[in-house]
């Protein structure tokens, strides 16, 4: 994982190639000068996001990650922020995403789960309340109901193993 600070707005042209391999992957970045997703800090939004009982059970409707992990989709955002829990929202659609993110943000999260028992699954209509430019998102939303942190795009085990352990730990 590798992370970029860029200064100024614009696009971008990044080329990837691991020390010694003779593999190497091309993108283009497009860096506006803010976003229009919620800042660290913002209150989160109430979003009634889909839940397995919600769905009457057809997890499909809710999720395109095969094969779906109930515990992630077991409440929803304006749910837990009543219940000031603290959680993590991923916007990411893994059958349906512009990009090949989504699918490995989702096994993130299902990864630190497992070993934090913690975070939540969003769904893709709610990702235009929260004003996402693109998918995959990760919020981290403390018990207050402020975004404590967020990932735009991929994040791995360990960043988020440590986030949420940073923000969302239990006293």
């Amino acid at each position: 994982m590798s992370h970029l600070n860029i200064s100024r707005p614009g696009s971008y042209s990044i080329l990837v190639r691991p020390v010694n391999s003779r593999v190497a992957a091309i993108d283009h970045l497009l860096i506006g000068k803010t976003t229009k997703a919620p800042k660290v800090g913002a209150r989160a939004f109430p979003s009634p996001t889909p839940t397995i009982a919600s769905s009457g059970g057809d997890l499909h409707q809710i999720t395109t990650h095969v094969p779906p992990d109930t515990a992630l989709l077991r409440y929803s955002v304006a749910a837990s922020l009543a219940a000031h829990a603290p959680f993590v929202l991923a916007f990411a659609s893994p059958a349906i995403c512009l990009n090949r993110t989504c699918g490995p943000v989702v096994d993130v999260v299902e990864a630190v789960r497992r070993e934090l028992h913690n975070p939540g699954l969003g769904f893709n209509r709610f990702a235009r309340q929260w004003r996402l430019p693109s998918e995959p998102f990760l919020f981290l939303v403390g018990a207050d109901g402020k975004i404590k942190a967020k990932f735009e795009g991929s994040a791995s085990i360990g960043e988020l193993a440590r986030a949420v352990s940073t923000y969302l730990a239990h006293p």
